[in-house]
């Protein structure tokens, strides 16, 4: 099969033939139909979140069930389906509370073993992991759900209890931070977009933010305390500071929820502890969404409610994903990038 490979940390992602996966006993290979190019593929890549080399990244991903193992009872081959990007053993107490978004032995394809920048890509328990697209939804929206979508609607309802006249504040808006904008609009809730690049905070306008702050120039914390501050605010952009200002936005019991990556030396921020005891903050994570809650966000998309289509602002094919993966390295990259593994 055709796949986007890069072999050393950092160096270029190639597309090349490599080797058809093996389908696990009790999972499926997807022919992918549409896979996201992702900040977290990224982070992958630039090695600092490891993985075995030669790799293939992707984990946002859409497609038809090609070939089904002979332990897999719910699904068949042509079955229209997606995945989360966590996918759950099936075996353990948290899969079986419904919490596979945190199982102790997940995989994660594109991270633990080869991703879906490719023309296939394997899931394991398939009868726990896959989700099933409305005929409605096309292969390359259902794709932009996989991370930054379904964790940002993970995020705002079962981490953050987002209520309707509520405040959140989100910084960072990019895919995952778009995502957030429109899901917490669609719920009722105000919403503030916090950026630095003047074309993110167009687009969070657009998607619905109520106001937008530049970090680069105002006192954000003292801007949206001005308002009474944030019931709920989300780190979408994944840095230090943006999640200090983020705890520091929120009123009294209000809640932040980690959802942009902080790895490495950024991986323990100096929050505001003192604050966070005396105001009863809450801070929490959001890691993915388990295969079990899709069905209330599909609803929302089929509703009409959402439309996470209209955060796809470039489609392209596996090699345009390895320039929108090198793109990464600077700003000005907005929005969500689909690539079509046939194309």
């Amino acid at each position: 099969m055709r796949a986007l490979v890069y072999d050393e940390v950092g160096g270029p992602p190639v597309v090349r033939d490599v080797p058809e996966p093996d389908c696990p006993p009790d999972g499926v290979i997807i022919r992918v139909a549409a896979t996201g190019v992702c900040r977290s593929d990224w982070h992958a890549w630039q090695g600092h979140d490891p993985v075995r080399l030669p790799h293939v990244g992707g984990h946002e991903f859409a497609g038809v069930v090609a070939a089904a193992g002979d332990r897999v009872r719910r699904w068949a081959v042509g079955d229209r389906v997606t995945a989360p990007f966590v996918n759950g053993c099936g075996n353990c107490s948290y899969c079986a509370d419904g919490q596979a978004q945190v199982c102790p032995e997940q995989t994660q394809p594109g991270f633990t073993g080869w991703g879906s920048f490719a023309e296939l890509v394997p899931v394991a328990a398939a009868d726990l992991n896959l989700v099933r697209l409305p005929g409605s939804l096309g292969f390359a929206a259902a794709a932009a759900l996989g991370c930054r979508f379904a964790t940002a609607y993970h995020a705002l309802t079962a981490q953050g209890g987002l209520a309707a006249g509520q405040w959140v504040a989100v910084f960072g808006c990019g895919g995952a931070g778009l995502s957030a904008i429109m899901i917490a609009r669609a719920l009722g809730a105000r919403v503030i977009a916090v950026d630095p690049a003047p074309a993110a905070r167009e687009l969070a306008t657009r998607f619905g933010a109520e106001t937008i702050m530049d970090p680069a120039s105002l006192d954000v914390p003292k801007s949206i305390m001005e308002l009474g501050g944030a019931h709920l605010t989300l780190d979408c952009a994944g840095s230090p500071a943006a999640a200090v200002a983020a705890v520091s936005s929120l009123r009294r019991r209000g809640r932040h929820v980690q959802v942009g990556l902080l790895l490495g030396d950024q991986a323990t921020p100096p929050l505001p502890m003192d604050r966070v005891i005396a105001w009863e903050l809450a801070v929490l994570g959001s890691h993915g969404m388990p295969a079990a809650d899709y069905p209330a966000m599909l609803e929302l998309i089929t509703s009409g409610a959402v439309d996470p289509g209209k955060l796809i602002m470039n489609r392209t094919g596996l090699a345009g994903a390895g320039e929108a993966l090198r793109a990464m390295d600077r700003p000005g990259s907005h929005g969500i990038t689909v690539a079509d593994p046939a194309a």
